[in-house]
Protein backbone atom coordinates (compact mmCIF):
# COMPACT_ATOMS: atom_id res chain seq x y z
CA UNK A 1 0.00 0.00 0.00
CA UNK A 2 1.12 3.53 -0.41
CA UNK A 3 0.49 6.18 2.56
CA UNK A 4 0.33 9.35 2.39
CA UNK A 5 -0.44 11.86 5.56
CA UNK A 6 -1.92 15.46 4.68
CA UNK A 7 -1.89 18.40 7.47
CA UNK A 8 -3.60 21.42 5.86
CA UNK A 9 -0.97 23.30 4.20
CA UNK A 10 1.34 20.18 3.42
CA UNK A 11 2.18 16.76 2.72
CA UNK A 12 3.59 15.05 6.19
CA UNK A 13 4.46 11.94 5.06
CA UNK A 14 4.80 9.46 1.84
CA UNK A 15 5.43 6.42 2.18
CA UNK A 16 5.66 3.01 -0.41
CA UNK A 17 5.43 -0.50 0.54
CA UNK A 18 3.24 -0.63 3.83
CA UNK A 19 2.09 -4.14 4.69
CA UNK A 20 -0.33 -2.97 7.36
CA UNK A 21 -1.74 0.24 9.43
CA UNK A 22 -3.77 0.06 12.43
CA UNK A 23 -5.60 3.93 13.36
CA UNK A 24 -7.72 4.71 15.91
CA UNK A 25 -11.36 5.78 14.76
CA UNK A 26 -14.44 6.80 16.62
CA UNK A 27 -15.78 3.03 16.78
CA UNK A 28 -12.13 1.72 18.02
CA UNK A 29 -9.23 0.81 16.02
CA UNK A 30 -9.12 -0.37 12.32
CA UNK A 31 -6.63 -1.99 10.68
CA UNK A 32 -5.98 -1.90 6.83
CA UNK A 33 -4.46 -4.59 5.04
CA UNK A 34 -3.01 -4.60 1.26
CA UNK A 35 -6.76 -6.58 -0.14
CA UNK A 36 -8.91 -4.67 2.36
CA UNK A 37 -11.70 -3.08 0.91
CA UNK A 38 -12.29 0.11 0.24
CA UNK A 39 -13.05 2.27 3.20
CA UNK A 40 -13.31 5.91 4.89
CA UNK A 41 -13.42 6.78 8.73
CA UNK A 42 -13.13 9.39 11.16
CA UNK A 43 -10.39 9.44 13.06
CA UNK A 44 -9.78 10.13 16.64
CA UNK A 45 -6.44 11.53 18.21
CA UNK A 46 -4.01 8.82 18.65
CA UNK A 47 -1.02 6.66 17.63
CA UNK A 48 -1.14 5.24 13.67
CA UNK A 49 0.81 2.50 13.32
CA UNK A 50 2.27 1.41 9.82
CA UNK A 51 4.49 -1.54 9.24
CA UNK A 52 6.84 -1.71 5.91
CA UNK A 53 7.37 -4.41 3.40
CA UNK A 54 10.92 -4.72 5.71
CA UNK A 55 8.84 -5.16 8.37
CA UNK A 56 10.17 -1.80 10.01
CA UNK A 57 7.46 -0.69 12.32
CA UNK A 58 6.53 3.15 13.05
CA UNK A 59 4.10 5.58 14.68
CA UNK A 60 2.67 8.96 13.88
CA UNK A 61 0.81 10.34 16.69
CA UNK A 62 -2.32 11.96 14.90
CA UNK A 63 -4.79 14.50 15.87
CA UNK A 64 -8.58 14.18 14.56
CA UNK A 65 -9.32 13.63 10.77
CA UNK A 66 -10.41 11.38 8.53
CA UNK A 67 -8.81 8.25 6.68
CA UNK A 68 -9.61 7.10 3.17
CA UNK A 69 -8.34 3.46 1.60
CA UNK A 70 -8.99 3.15 -2.51
CA UNK A 71 -7.34 0.17 -3.76
CA UNK A 72 -3.30 0.16 -2.58
CA UNK A 73 -3.62 4.33 -1.47
CA UNK A 74 -4.19 5.07 1.58
CA UNK A 75 -4.98 8.93 2.22
CA UNK A 76 -5.03 10.61 5.82
CA UNK A 77 -5.98 13.74 6.23
CA UNK A 78 -5.22 15.54 9.68
CA UNK A 79 -4.87 18.83 11.44
CA UNK A 80 -1.48 17.84 13.11
CA UNK A 81 1.01 15.14 13.43
CA UNK A 82 4.43 14.08 14.55
CA UNK A 83 6.16 10.87 13.42
CA UNK A 84 8.60 8.40 15.93
CA UNK A 85 10.07 4.91 15.63
CA UNK A 86 9.77 5.14 19.86
CA UNK A 87 6.61 5.13 21.22
CA UNK A 88 8.35 6.48 24.49
CA UNK A 89 9.81 9.58 23.02
CA UNK A 90 6.67 9.91 20.70
CA UNK A 91 4.71 10.40 23.92
CA UNK A 92 7.72 12.95 24.91
CA UNK A 93 7.31 14.57 22.01
CA UNK A 94 3.16 15.03 22.15
CA UNK A 95 3.09 16.09 25.34
CA UNK A 96 5.67 18.83 24.46
CA UNK A 97 3.65 20.20 21.49
CA UNK A 98 0.38 19.94 23.57
CA UNK A 99 1.82 22.19 26.18
CA UNK A 100 3.50 24.54 23.70
CA UNK A 101 -0.11 24.78 21.47
CA UNK A 102 -1.79 25.16 25.19
CA UNK A 103 -0.04 28.59 25.88
CA UNK A 104 -0.13 29.58 22.33
CA UNK A 105 -4.04 29.07 22.42
CA UNK A 106 -4.25 30.84 25.65
CA UNK A 107 -2.75 34.05 24.37
CA UNK A 108 -4.85 33.63 21.58
CA UNK A 109 -8.16 33.29 23.44
CA UNK A 110 -6.95 36.75 25.61
CA UNK A 111 -6.10 38.55 22.59
CA UNK A 112 -9.56 37.67 20.80
CA UNK A 113 -11.13 38.22 24.44
CA UNK A 114 -10.58 41.70 24.31
CA UNK A 115 -11.09 42.63 20.55
CA UNK A 116 -14.49 41.70 21.46
CA UNK A 117 -14.94 43.91 24.35
CA UNK A 118 -13.38 46.79 22.33
CA UNK A 119 -15.49 45.67 19.29
CA UNK A 120 -18.41 45.91 21.93
CA UNK A 121 -17.84 49.16 23.36
CA UNK A 122 -17.30 50.69 20.14
CA UNK A 123 -20.25 49.02 18.63
CA UNK A 124 -22.47 50.33 21.98
CA UNK A 125 -21.08 54.10 21.27
CA UNK A 126 -22.31 54.10 18.02
CA UNK A 127 -25.88 52.62 19.32
CA UNK A 128 -25.74 55.58 21.41
CA UNK A 129 -24.99 58.38 18.99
Amino acid sequence: MRLKILLPFRVFATVTSVSRIVAETSEGSIGLLPHRLDCVASLVPGILEYETQAKQIAYVALDEGVMIKTGADVLVSVRRAIAGSDLSQLHKQVEQEFLTLSSEEEATRSVMAKLEVGFLHRLASLHHD
